[in-house]
């Protein structure tokens, strides 16, 4: 699993910074992950190869979360793109991209759609057999969702040690794969388990921005392997979260901790602040296991 930064800043694009937009590579799908204004010449920066994004992910209709979306869709078109493209987002995100496309005489050469979002519940939104995407009903000034990314690993790892010591043949590696016995030309049936390991734990990620403190999120994000938390703003301007439905460094931490997720990667930081260093400083008083993001980092799990 990796996660590519592409921005995660607060509110408006600078010359050093990016507003929110971020890839996941997950069992070979990739995803995007808002796309603030920049996102595209982020991606070229990156090496991101633009063919590869199918599934488009939106929390919500603030500017710095989707406003390069219409620029994305509008360069896939002039790149000849062929295939379709998935956007998930908040109810509105349709009609105000094909109002764009409209006016612009801006349309698509590929299939282009729209799964508008409206429940408050969290909601399966895309599922294939490798992996599922849940929503995380998230609380700020307008509607907005967090993004829950699972693996299934359902395959069983061959231990072909075994398996070659009983000369299986190779035809019958998915069925054992799949947890199938394999009974021997003479009648011999040999179980699954010992020609098999177990499948290595499932990996998960989860994306909040932007939200209040809300500890509600948190049997959602139980056991999660990498949190990704808006951190907006330090204790010294907490007075300032509450009112604009942001949340703290320290509180991003407390929601980390009470989900015992396995890492928490903290971003949308105010621009206000010199170092983004002291946001990790102030969350690891409560959560020990703390990375920081910035645009252009790349992070493996």
């Amino acid at each position: 699993m990796k996660l590519t930064i592409l921005g995660c800043y607060a509110a408006t694009p600078r010359t050093i910074t990016n507003p929110t937009a971020q890839v996941l590579e997950i069992k070979n799908r990739m995803f995007l992950i808002d796309c603030g204004e920049g996102t595209q010449v982020q991606l070229r920066k990156n090496k991101i190869k633009f063919s590869r994004i199918e599934h488009i992910f939106i929390s919500h209709l603030h500017g710095d979360h989707f406003y390069g979306l219409v620029g994305l869709i509008s360069t896939f078109m002039l790149l000849n793109r062929v295939s379709d493209l998935h956007v998930y987002g908040p109810k509105g995100i349709k009609e105000v991209i094909l109002l764009q496309l409209r006016l612009s005489g801006s349309f698509t050469g590929y299939n282009l759609y729209f799964h508008e979002l409206e429940s408050t519940e969290s909601e399966v939104i895309y599922e294939d057999e490798k992996v599922i995407v849940k929503t995380i009903p998230l609380k700020h000034r307008v509607y907005t969702n967090g993004f829950l990314f699972q693996e299934k690993n359902k395959e069983r790892k061959l231990d072909i040690n075994t398996i070659l010591n009983y000369n299986i043949e190779q035809c019958y590696y998915q069925k054992i794969k799949n947890g199938g016995d394999i009974t021997l030309d003479d009648g011999t049936v040999i179980p699954n388990a010992q020609l098999t390991f177990d499948p290595e734990p499932e990996k998960s990620y989860a994306f909040c921005s932007d939200t209040v403190y809300d500890e509600t999120i948190v049997p959602y994000l139980k056991n999660v392997s990498v949190l990704y938390h808006e951190s907006t703003f330090l204790e010294t301007e907490a007075h300032l979260a509450g009112k604009t439905m942001h949340t703290t460094a320290k509180q991003a931490a407390a929601i980390a901790k009470l989900a015992n997720a396995g890492q928490l990667v903290m971003g949308h930081y105010s621009t206000r602040y010199e170092s983004i260093a002291h946001f990790k400083d102030e969350a690891q008083t409560i959560f020990p296991h703390i990375l920081l993001a910035d645009d252009g980092k790349s992070f493996e799990f």
